[in-house]
C-alpha cells in the first residue's frame, strides 16, 4: 500500500498564495473606488490607456480562472 502524499506543505503555499491575492485584490479595489487617483476633470487619454492596460491583463487572469476567452475548454 502506498502512503498518501503529505499535502501540509502545498496546503501552506496555497494559502500564502492566497493570502497575497487577496491583498492585491483589496488593494486594487480601494484604488479603484479611489479613481485610480485620477480627478474626473484631469482625465487624459494616457490616462484610458492606462487602465486599458490594466484591463487586458486582468481579463487574462480572469480567462484563465474561468476557463473563458483563449483558454476555454
Amino acid at each position: 500500500m502506498g502512503r498518501a502524499p503529505n499535502n501540509a506543505s502545498a496546503l501552506a503555499a496555497f494559502i500564502a498564495r492566497k493570502s497575497e491575492i487577496d491583498a492585491i485584490l483589496a488593494r486594487l479595489a480601494a484604488l479603484s473606488a479611489d479613481h485610480f487617483n485620477c480627478t474626473p476633470d484631469e482625465i487624459t487619454w494616457a490616462d484610458v490607456g492606462t487602465l486599458g492596460s490594466y484591463l487586458e491583463r486582468l481579463r487574462e487572469v480572469s480567462d484563465a480562472a474561468f476557463h473563458e476567452g483563449e483558454y476555454a475548454t
